[in-house]
């Protein structure tokens, strides 16, 4: 007699998604239970149009934003503390994250640590850590995402980088989760083709790993699944037109759908990118599509079987791993992706520490193939000649 599978499941949270849905910010942030948001993003996003628009909004509403934009591309802990000063100076009791990963997880973070005394660090993703945390002390969130690729808006977690280490450290806790999310993909229409491919195929990156991550998790298969085929009908389309809002719109699903996903696991993919992006402060999501053939060549005897199933599904005009890689490789190169990390400004001098990093990091538990230090340094190596 054969066992039913057990797991532990928890889905995401209030969606308001669509065009021109940034007009129910001030709603959103009520209905989270705040009235005086820090409104974090990045100095990128704070002079923009969209920006002001979205503080207006609030402020017709009669809510006091204070804008806080001290977030690196990469955020490390001193933007979170300085976040939360910024927070308690102002006496603000919610945070509005906005913006692309890096804003998203600095205000999540912030909103988290706004009521702790422990060192951040003390709340990484490993085992129970989360539950050192005083729920009482996380503030609300609500989070827009501006761009379409992190999918952090409907996450637990936050990817902060520490300064004096250079590792890239996942912290985690359920009520890191915010409130309401506004998915508004008017908002992503600015985005220029390069960032656009970026967070593109790390939403692609997201989705693909969580399908092939080897626990019991069918509902995040099958949001995988359907998060690559938007991927595989819409990023192109958005690449090429950043004004086609329905692509636009397509991209923003399979951003949060990915999220979504991965809580049934990652993989090398993110746990190799990860320590390269800490050490080099290389863009996430490009990072993602330059390691992805390499790490799919590494897993092939892992994933073969499956990826037959997701070429049928994707009706890809060659079946199998095969037909697959070929699209993956097709893709990267129709959206400008660098085929090697020598191409991103990578040398190879911190290959081995990379490897090192890399097998540690909390991702690479997911992987279909245990990751080992040589396995590890052994896709690096692929990914800087180039070889398949």
């Amino acid at each position: 007699m054969t066992t039913s599978p057990t797991a532990n499941w928890s889905y995401p949270t209030s969606i308001r998604f669509g065009a021109g849905r940034i007009g129910e910010l001030a709603r959103a942030a009520k209905f989270a239970g705040f009235s005086r948001p820090l409104f974090v993003t990045d100095p990128g996003l704070a002079g923009l149009p969209i920006t002001a628009a979205a503080m207006d909004v609030l402020k017709e509403a009669g809510m006091e934003a204070q804008l806080f934009s001290d977030v690196q591309p990469n955020p490390v802990s001193a933007n979170v503390a300085a976040g939360v000063e910024a927070y308690k100076a102002g006496g603000h009791d919610g945070v509005i994250a906005f913006g692309g990963g890096s804003a998203l997880d600095a205000g999540k973070c912030i909103a988290f640590m706004t009521g702790q005394t422990r060192p951040i660090w003390d709340f990484e993703d490993v085992g129970d850590w989360w539950k050192r945390a005083d729920p009482d002390g996380i503030a609300p969130i609500v989070a827009v995402p501006t761009t379409a690729g992190t999918g952090s808006e409907v996450g637990r977690a936050g990817v902060i980088s520490n300064e004096e280490t250079h590792t890239k450290k996942v912290i985690f806790h359920p009520l890191m989760l915010p409130k309401v999310v506004i998915c508004d993909p008017e908002l992503t229409v600015g985005m220029p083709p390069a960032i656009t491919a970026g967070t593109g195929m790390d939403a692609l990156a997201h989705c693909l790993e969580a399908y092939c991550a080897p626990s019991y998790h069918p509902m995040s298969e099958g949001i995988a699944l359907e998060g690559m085929r938007l991927v595989k009908e819409a990023l192109p389309r958005a690449y090429a037109d950043g004004t086609d809002i329905e692509a636009r719109a397509h991209m923003m699903s399979a951003a949060a759908m990915g999220a979504t996903a991965f809580q049934k696991g990652l993989g090398a993919i993110h746990s190799l990118s990860h320590p390269v992006g800490a050490i080099y402060n290389t863009h996430h999501g490009l990072t993602n599509a330059v390691f992805m053939p390499y790490v799919l060549v590494h897993n092939r005897a892992a994933i073969e079987a499956k990826m037959g199933r997701l070429s049928a599904f994707l009706e890809l005009p060659e079946p199998g791993f095969d037909g697959f890689l070929a699209w993956v490789m097709e893709m990267r190169s129709n959206l400008g992706i660098p085929h090697t990390l020598a191409e991103l400004g990578l040398n190879g001098e911190k290959a081995d520490l990379i490897a090192e990093m890399a097998v540690v990091d909390p991702t690479a538990g997911g992987n279909p193939v245990e990751l080992t230090v040589e396995g590890a340094r052994a896709i690096f190596d692929a990914a800087m000649t180039g070889t398949l």
